[in-house]
């Protein structure tokens, strides 16, 4: 369209999976499923750490922050969707979808670095087990705990600033939420500029997390091969398994998203790998990460046995 043939958008609508009507009442009965128990067990396994002294460890101060950011961005996106398969309108304010990409933006930037964060704790621990308490002081670790949403808000201030000063000749986001890629596609005249500013903050944040994570996971695997036991090499590699699947299918999915050039076909393929990161991610986490974790799994039992059995 021609530069200047526009009309000011003052709301969105979510066309995400409208052009399926035979599959709404089943993606809503799917979504909500999914978010209750995203909900419920990111909530649990916060108030099992928070209740149990056990657990009042580094590893476990940043997977409390990681379950609360899940429940954070699951909540940004899921109960709008969940509106939207049930109405006919399936719109969103200007203003509501900014907030809501924001947030979503900002949540998802917060985890690649706390998982950043994470793997430090692990490679401290294995790689410096003496010294792990000095290292990771209580100081050191709301450090490692604030850093993270910092950048990550950061990140999502300059996306939104720079997208809502584009034009937009069309309303309809081909999204079940106001994904940066999605807006992208609605803009009346060339974004190369903004395209290229949104490409370089998502592959910094992507890349320079990843680099720290895979860089601390390179001195870990050398020091586990270094014990002698094999019984050893195992206790050590156990403490990173959970960290390791979750980071490997969190990035997984985020590099297939956004490290790839815009095009017609890419946003259909992005969609559905976004909503499997947005919807289905947050859901495993707390299985990932409690699941072969004896620690998590002994203090349920402790506070599920102090309540039986209170004396």
């Amino acid at each position: 369209m021609a530069g200047n043939n526009f009309t000011k958008v003052t709301l969105f609508v979510l066309s995400g999976f409208a052009n399926h009507p035979e599959l709404q009442v089943s993606l809503f009965l799917v979504f909500l499923f999914i978010y209750i128990f995203t909900v419920l067990g990111n909530l649990g396994l916060i108030l099992l750490i928070r209740t149990d002294s056990g657990l009042h460890t580094p590893m476990y101060f940043f997977l409390s922050n990681l379950a609360l950011i899940d429940i954070f961005y699951s909540s940004t996106v899921t109960p709008k969707a969940l509106v939207n398969f049930q109405s006919k309108q399936k719109s969103i304010s200007f203003v509501g979808c900014f907030v809501q990409m924001y947030f979503f933006v900002g949540l998802v930037c917060s985890e690649c670095f706390l998982l950043g964060s994470m793997a430090y704790d692990r490679y401290v621990a294995i790689c410096n087990p003496l010294l792990y308490g000095a290292i990771m002081s209580q100081k050191v670790c709301a450090w490692l705990g604030a850093v993270p949403y910092a950048m990550g808000f950061t990140d999502s201030l300059i996306s939104v600033c720079m997208i809502s000063s584009l034009d937009f000749c069309d309303s309809s986001i081909n999204h079940f939420f106001c994904d940066t890629t999605a807006l992208l596609a609605l803009s009346c005249r060339e974004a190369f500029g903004t395209e290229l500013v949104i490409f370089i903050l998502a592959a910094f944040t992507l890349l320079s997390s990843l680099l720290l994570i895979t860089v601390t996971y390179v001195s870990i695997i050398s020091a586990i091969l270094r014990i002698q036991s094999a019984a050893g090499r195992w206790k050590a590699f156990s403490t990173c398994a959970s960290h390791l699947t979750g980071v490997t299918i969190f990035y997984g999915s985020l590099i297939f998203t956004y490290l790839q050039p815009y095009n017609t076909s890419s946003l259909t393929q992005a969609q559905v790998a976004s909503g499997f990161y947005t919807i289905v991610i947050p859901m495993l986490n707390p299985l990932i990460y409690s699941l072969r974790n004896k620690d998590v799994k002994n203090a349920f039992l402790r506070v599920m046995h102090g309540r039986h059995f209170p004396q």
